[in-house]
């Protein structure tokens, strides 16, 4: 069994702080400009910003976001629950459903790569 570590659990609660500091300023952001984007994403565009100019590096977050991402079901399962409840729903147009949730899910995985590559092909060049 691993030996509590005092300074790794500080140094993770203050990334974890950190990064749901910078979700909560994207929805005040997207609450007092009435943006109909989401805070979420707001914040992420935050986050990609102050990666990118250097203000925050990426190993600085590591920690945090690894448990985020490790216990990211956790985050679905009101979601899941909730489909209890629709049941009706689900088998008459869970096709429907499945359909935009794919279409989505590439989306979203192709205009991240085209970003990730378009950041990494901007940043060789300015590093020059």
């Amino acid at each position: 069994m691993k030996r509590f570590d005092v300074k790794r659990f500080a140094r993770l609660v203050s990334e974890v702080a950190v990064l749901l500091a910078i979700y909560f300023l994207g929805c005040q952001i997207a609450a007092w400009w009435h943006l109909p984007i989401p805070g979420g994403v707001i914040g992420m565009a935050l986050l990609l910003s102050a990666f990118a100019l250097g203000l925050i590096k990426p190993a600085t977050l590591q920690l945090g976001a690894g448990v985020l991402m490790a216990e990211m079901l956790l985050f679905f399962i009101p979601a899941l629950m909730s489909l209890l409840d629709y049941g009706a729903l689900v088998r008459n147009d869970g096709w429907r459903i499945l359909l935009v949730i794919g279409v989505s899910t590439l989306l979203v995985m192709v205009v991240t790569a085209f970003t990730v590559e378009a950041v990494c092909r901007w940043r060789s060049r300015h590093e020059v």
